[in-house]
């Protein structure tokens, strides 16, 4: 990188990490969910969830993440085998440029590797999983929480889509449930 940051500014703005994260089952089979990550505001762009991930599927999850009108122009990723000549194709018939990070730096990919963090600390660890199914469901309902609600430091507190600041002439604060009770999102009500 630059010594002005120019480079890493441009990078933030127009990059999409991409990871896999592997999840057990109550049948201790283990499903793994592959996430695109949007640098700018911190938004997860697409995920899917599979027992076999290959190459034809990760590519397939490329071309479903990227409609013609929202291609990147980067996409930072980690070495793993999953992401195979069909998927390179595929990013290369996309005019993307890949990233690699550095094997066993999962620091290089910052950003998607604290995703991952919190979607095992806030939602995996607190729920049994039995299928695909519900696996998809489940991180449905938290990337729902994860966009609207959940402050993120980085953002100055707000989500990654933005929220409105409710004054209190809405009325008294209300818990709403999220992610099945496991979260909560406190908003203004009218009596």
């Amino acid at each position: 990188m630059s010594g002005d940051g120019k480079r890493g500014d441009a990078l933030r703005q127009r990059s999409r990490p991409s990871s896999t994260l592997p999840v057990p089952t109550i049948r201790f089979e283990v499903l793994y969910v592959f996430l695109v990550l949007a640098h700018d505001r911190r938004r997860v762009v697409h995920f899917n969830v599979t027992a076999h991930p290959t190459s034809e599927w990760t590519a397939q999850q490329l071309r479903e993440a990227f409609p013609f009108d929202r291609i990147p122009r980067y996409l930072l990723r980690d070495r793993d085998k999953i992401f195979g000549t069909d998927f390179r194709q595929q990013v290369a018939d996309l005019k993307i440029k890949e990233v690699l990070s550095a094997p066993r730096s999962p620091w290089q990919r910052a950003y998607v590797e604290r995703v991952i963090g919190s979607i095992r600390r806030e939602c995996l660890d607190h729920v049994i999983v039995f299928s695909e199914a519900s696996l998809r469901r489940t991180l449905a309902s938290y990337f729902s929480y994860y966009h609207e609600t959940r402050p993120h430091l980085s953002l100055a507190k707000d989500s990654p889509e933005p929220r409105p600041v409710q004054p209190p002439e809405l009325g008294p604060v209300v818990a709403v449930a999220q992610v099945g009770g496991l979260h909560h999102r406190y908003e203004r009500r009218a009596a």
